[in-house]
């Protein structure tokens, strides 16, 4: 992808993710205010197709930005090549995906 295609999507994952970010934290207070249990939230998020799909644009996204990111970290800090740089990120958010979507399942299912 062309260097400001990549700008462009890291802008917008993160636009994205800041009022997710936000909500996150904002759910997590009120928890810990309300003084609820691990086992009270999550029997209050089982089945709920919103908070599947809250968490998981939250999870994509996170995985396209920290890709785009990571490449542009390792193509400045070491001597790796762009093609090098960019298969290692895409690896690393790779596994984030999978480890976000499989926290999403647990969560939602």
């Amino acid at each position: 992808m062309r260097p400001l295609r990549l700008y462009l999507v890291q802008r917008v994952t993160a636009a994205i993710m800041v009022p997710l970010v936000f909500l996150h934290l904002g759910l997590i207070l009120y928890a810990v205010q309300g003084g609820l249990s691990a086992q009270e939230i999550l029997s209050r998020t089982q089945g709920s197709v919103f908070w599947g799909g809250i968490y998981g644009l939250f999870v994509l996204c996170a995985s396209f930005h920290v890709s785009i990111g990571l490449a542009n970290i390792l193509q400045e800090w070491t001597p790796l090549k762009r093609i090098a740089a960019a298969n290692i990120a895409h690896t690393f958010a790779l596994i984030v995906m999978l480890l976000g979507f499989r926290a999403v399942y647990a969560v939602v299912f």
